[in-house]
């Protein structure tokens, strides 16, 4: 996918939406991205597993929301003024994910892109496409299909139905 060392051309750069989880920076496909919402009022739904948060009414869609500290195993923290939802599309599953802050759209060079080390492969490094350097720091690409497991995409889908 990315070949390090490549040129930066605007046409290859990956555009993604980085956003905050406690210290750390991650960052999304912006394709995978379909808007940026404000914490609104959140449903619970029974018997929907721990980080499954509910379901909210966003314009008229019934849209499940996972906590992403929780699914990800970053400590727990009270949302605040800077929580948002990024409402995400996975395959044909719309879902919602509360993130501490939200930025913008970032073009990263396949350059700025490598894989993540071996020393750092553990069960929730899966879920990590690359590590990305924006700047002086480093972002954490995540793969929202391996985010949402199999078996998570369809307890996810019986809420949302």
């Amino acid at each position: 996918m990315f070949e390090p060392g490549m040129e930066s051309d605007k046409s290859t750069d990956l555009k993604v939406i980085v956003f905050a989880l406690g210290e750390e920076r991650y960052a999304v496909d912006v394709q995978h991205v379909e808007s940026i919402e404000r914490l609104t009022d959140i449903t619970r739904v029974p018997e929907a597993p721990p980080y499954v948060k509910g379901v909210i009414n966003l314009r008229g869609v019934v849209t499940p929301v996972v906590d992403l500290r929780m699914k990800l195993g970053v400590t727990a923290k009270p949302f605040d003024a800077e929580t948002r939802i990024l409402i995400v599309r996975v395959g044909d599953l719309h879902v919602g994910l509360i993130v501490d802050r939200a930025d913008d759209v970032v073009d990263l060079p396949p350059s700025a892109v490598v894989p993540p080390p071996e020393v750092v492969t553990t069960v929730r490094s899966t879920y990590v496409e690359g590590i990305a350097h924006l700047g002086e720091s480093l972002v954490v690409l995540l793969n929202l299909t391996r985010v949402l497991s199999d078996e998570e995409r369809e307890a996810v889908q019986r809420i949302e139905g």
